[in-house]
């Protein structure tokens, strides 16, 4: 996970904080592995620059979808999705499809795409 671009905080009129949350989860939506950024405080196009290992067998590559989820933190322990890409299985679009696709054909070499977040 490298960036975001263009995150704002509706609620308050200043950029918000946010963090990053990876699930993986098997064909039948069990969670096999999450991880979460660190926060990025009051930053509208927050760098990332985090990377994230997930043990999984290359036979089940095909099986497998990962959620990427993007958190508003708020005060108070309290948190607000502000969108979401899942690439694998189910992807939610054509974009995370064809990345997923080119990442298992890479064959461990780095593939950067941006992607459009769709709202919670």
């Amino acid at each position: 996970m490298i960036k975001g671009s263009h995150f704002r905080n509706l609620a308050i009129n200043r950029p918000p904080d946010t963090y990053g949350k990876l699930c993986l989860l098997n064909s039948v939506g069990q969670e096999m592995s999450r991880c979460k950024t660190s926060i990025r405080r009051g930053q509208p196009n927050p760098v990332y620059k985090e990377t994230f290992i997930f043990q999984v067998a290359l036979f089940q590559l095909s099986d497998v979808t990962l959620m990427i989820s993007i958190y508003n933190k708020r005060s108070m322990k309290r948190k607000e999705m502000i969108g979401w890409i899942s690439m694998g299985q189910n992807s939610s679009g054509e974009e995370e499809q064809s990345h997923w696709q080119e990442m298992k054909e890479s064959k461990g070499t780095q593939v950067c795409r941006w992607h459009t977040l769709l709202e919670s």
